[in-house]
């Protein structure tokens, strides 16, 4: 996937808000890299790349069009104004009819749930988007079994710094119950084998920010 889209330095999990501030980070600077390793560096993270969904997507975020090059945030948003963000490029967008938005120069944006399909580089949407604040999304299924993990606080710390640095797509970071939590933009199950060989199974759990719908 390209780094056009690539995540900021301040990230944060998407929420009904317009305006997002960094809630989680990656672990603090000038930690060692983690050793629980168990494959060659080479085959790890920097090999995985996602197949695109076969299904239409929905995505949570704030929709940016600058003089129409129209993006989804799937991460954090600048508080500045006209608010700022890095995210997927969307074709197919319209403002027209749209309730939720705003407009300060040649910058429009509003927060919706849109469905789209999504090639590994562009959405592309395919129907009318909801208001994400009106959007009530279904809680996915707890990959861990409500199970908590072993490794040590201080490892997650490292890992978590490692993880987020490495992954393209990775758009927030953060440790709960013994584990390394990563949001990335897609994953087919490749980028959650990669973390496994690289840091070991049950350690850190990649959720993707698109769900397939369709």
């Amino acid at each position: 996937m390209s780094t056009s889209h690539r995540r900021s330095t301040l990230v944060a999990a998407p929420v009904a808000g317009l305006l997002l501030l960094s809630a989680c980070t990656a672990g603090s600077a000038g930690s060692a890299a983690p050793t629980s390793t168990t494959a060659p560096s080479d085959q790890r993270l920097g090999e995985a790349h996602p197949r695109p969904p076969e299904k239409t997507v929905i995505g949570m975020g704030t929709v940016m069009d600058v003089g129409g090059d129209v993006q989804l945030c799937l991460g954090a948003v600048a508080e500045s104004y006209p608010p700022q963000c890095s995210g997927v490029p969307l074709d197919g967008w319209s403002w027209d009819d749209l309730e939720g938005s705003e407009s300060s120069g040649q910058t429009t944006w509003g927060a919706y749930a849109v469905s789209a399909t999504f090639d590994g580089e562009r959405l592309e949407s395919t129907e009318p988007p909801m208001l994400l604040a009106l959007y009530d999304p279904l809680v996915p299924e707890d990959p861990t079994g409500g199970v908590a993990g072993t490794t040590p606080d201080e490892e997650l710390a490292r890992v978590q710094e490692d993880v987020f640095a490495r992954l393209d797509d990775a758009l927030t970071a953060w440790s709960d119950r013994g584990y390394v939590w990563v949001q990335v933009v897609w994953d087919d199950g490749s980028l959650q084998e990669a973390v496994d060989a690289e840091y070991g199974d049950d350690v850190v759990v990649v959720q993707s920010a698109l769900r397939e719908i369709g």
